[in-house]
């Protein structure tokens, strides 16, 4: 027998470990849902402190949060500008980056957040498919292998040589 028929032989049952492994293999998706027990706990405290802080990030992670934030900096703002304008730069450096920046900003860059994270979670949703998919085709093409190996065997067990 030829190395191409030993190999062409050998090469089946070698991939029949890999098969069964890969028809066992389940694939699955997770979603923040799943792991939110992860970092509070998964006991009746550790929900109410998950419940809690996805509440607060939602209600905050808005424009309109962010619009709330600047008309409430912008009441301080006329008792600053007089200050600033006395001299007193601390007043005015404080309102600019305390109050201002960080109202502000934080609604902001947590909807950014948001937004990134929709996009992350429909990429990670659609290569779950793909992948889930191919997975499901390299199972049939095993499969299709493995019948392929059984009517060889069959084959040489009635004398005909392949």
């Amino acid at each position: 027998m030829s190395e191409v028929q030993q190999e062409r032989r050998r090469g089946p049952d070698r991939r029949l470990g890999v098969a069964s492994a890969l028809m066992a293999h389940v694939p699955r998706l997770i979603k923040s849902h799943n792991v939110q027990h992860e970092v509070h706990g998964p006991g009746p405290l550790g929900r109410f402190n998950s419940r809690v802080a996805v509440t607060i990030t939602k209600a905050t992670g808005t424009m309109w949060a962010a619009y709330l934030f600047a008309l409430i900096a912008l009441i301080s703002l006329p008792q600053s500008l007089s200050a600033f304008l006395r001299g007193d730069t601390v007043t005015g450096v404080i309102w600019l980056s305390q109050s201002f920046l960080q109202l502000v900003l934080l609604p902001i860059i947590l909807v950014g957040q948001n937004v990134i994270s929709a996009s992350q979670d429909a990429r990670a949703e659609a290569d779950h498919e793909t992948l889930t998919t191919l997975h499901s085709m390299n199972v049939q093409q095993l499969q299709i292998l493995e019948q392929q190996q059984k009517i060889l065997e069959l084959l040489r067990a009635h004398g005909i040589k392949d």
